[in-house]
């Protein structure tokens, strides 16, 4: 601890460095190997991780949770009463979750009560109104989802796109692209696809997903038994696939091009473009308990 730092509290892990005028009140939790720098405050009810980074000027209020190896950029700022007044303290303060591995850039500001969701990335000045997904990378004011954390290329140059419909070539276990068989004339275009030549299931159930608003996110979820087929009829729209060790974007904004996804598959679906018709393919009837919609539960079905 730095001469000028003042640290009040006893639960601080070895190796941590709490650094000049930072002040720590005695209810905090801090892990080990911990950076805690410059002018920065941390109140009681705080728990903080192992291997946390804690730049210049931020503050962390009653309530707030960081898991390991989390990053807080200098200045960013966290709230957790959603309608402050003066003098008038609430009976409790809503909690706002960091998971672990989540960054947060500078200047970004947290509301309360939301969980940034493990491994995500916070742009520096975006403005946080919702709970973030796990790994996805939210920017702007207010801050919405631009892409996903080594989800490598979003597909979006014609050829490499093709290129991984045609071959089928992905990283995450199970899940390929398919090329269907496209035909036009003077008459139109037709889009067609023996189902029973390219997927393991046999269909029984299907739902069209449109009519999304702001570019929203869907899906979120994995399934135990079910295995889905993607295609945007209309529009585009993104897809992650995610077998809790790999994750891969695929772009869809062709109705040749689909995607399947088996079952153990975490699937995002963001960025729809405001025509947006995703048609999905299903082998199961719908069944609610076949839903995983808490990635920590999904890691640890996969054994992660």
């Amino acid at each position: 601890m730095h001469q000028k730092a003042v640290c009040e509290t006893k639960n601080v892990g070895p190796r941590t460095r709490i650094w000049a005028f930072a002040h720590v009140l005695p209810g905090a939790r801090i892990g080990a190997d911990c950076n805690i720098c410059d002018h920065t405050f941390i109140e009681n009810d705080v728990t903080v991780g192992d291997r946390v980074t804690v730049k210049c000027g931020v503050q962390l209020w009653d309530g707030v949770r960081i898991e390991d190896d989390v990053f807080i950029g200098p200045n960013a700022t966290f709230s957790n009463d959603p309608f402050p007044r003066s003098r008038r303290q609430p009976k409790t303060f809503l909690a706002t979750v960091v998971k672990q591995g989540a960054s947060i850039g500078a200047n970004a500001t947290i509301l309360p009560g939301l969980t940034i969701g493990r491994g995500a990335m916070v742009g520096a000045g975006a403005v946080v109104v919702a709970s973030v997904p796990p790994y996805a990378v939210v920017a702007g004011n207010p801050a919405r989802i631009v892409s996903y954390c080594d989800a490598g290329p979003a597909a979006a140059q014609p050829a490499a796109r093709t290129e991984t419909a045609r071959t089928g070539k992905s990283r995450v276990r199970g899940v390929f692209a398919e090329r269907l068989a496209a035909v036009e004339d003077l008459r139109g275009k037709l889009v067609a696809g023996e189902i029973a030549d390219f997927l393991p299931f046999r269909v029984k159930r299907f739902f069209m997903v449109h009519g999304v608003p702001g570019r929203g996110v869907r899906g979120q979820h994995a399934h135990r038994k079910c295995h889905q087929f993607l295609v945007c009829a209309r529009g585009s729209c993104r897809v992650i696939a995610d077998d809790g060790s790999q994750r891969q974007e695929f772009l869809l904004d062709d109705p040749a091009i689909g995607v399947y996804l088996p079952p153990k598959t975490w699937g995002v679906q963001y960025d729809y473009s405001p025509d947006a018709a995703l048609l999905v393919f299903a082998s199961h009837a719908y069944d609610a308990r076949d839903y995983i919609r808490d990635y920590d539960a999904f890691l640890k079905l996969v054994g992660r």
